[in-house]
């Protein structure tokens, strides 16, 4: 066991760690695990489940709308990305099919952007196997050229 004033102690730890950068649950424990005993890493977590400061399911979505915002991914990189965080592959996937149709849009725009930037120095067969490379959907590079206008 461990006392109130220990579970204090490292609890503002944690919470200086997450309140720094939005972290997931895995992040977390991969950063304390070496340093909090487990079961008062579990309580902490535990507690900042309910306090509201871990929630993987708001963390994928505000990540998935900064890379909306500020990159030009394919879907399969969004994924790939999020996965790396130690995210749960069921709520990405989830999360995915709930915005199918915004994420697709985005991909294509992506496409659109990425074929723009590439046209000066590419040839329009080399752009798109860069495009399917980087996780493209054909469809999606399909509709983007012809957006386009290559």
């Amino acid at each position: 066991m461990y006392t109130i004033e220990e579970f204090d102690k490292q609890k503002t730890k944690v919470l200086k760690y997450i309140l720094y950068k939005k972290r997931t649950e895995q992040e977390i424990r991969k950063k304390f695990t070496p340093t909090i005993e487990e079961n008062m890493l579990e309580d902490i977590i535990q507690y900042l489940k309910e306090a509201k400061y871990i929630n993987d399911n708001e963390f994928i979505e505000k990540t998935v709308n900064n890379f909306m915002i500020l990159k030009n991914l394919s879907i399969k990189e969004i994924q790939y990305k999020l996965i790396s965080k130690g995210l749960d592959k069921n709520k990405i996937e989830d999360y995915i099919s709930q915005n199918k149709e915004e994420l697709e849009e985005y991909e294509i725009k992506s496409a659109e952007n990425i074929i723009y930037k590439k046209s000066i120095s590419m040839e329009q067969e080399e752009i798109k196997q860069f495009l399917l490379k980087k996780g493209y959907k054909i469809e999606s590079i399909k509709k983007a050229i012809e957006n386009s206008k290559m």
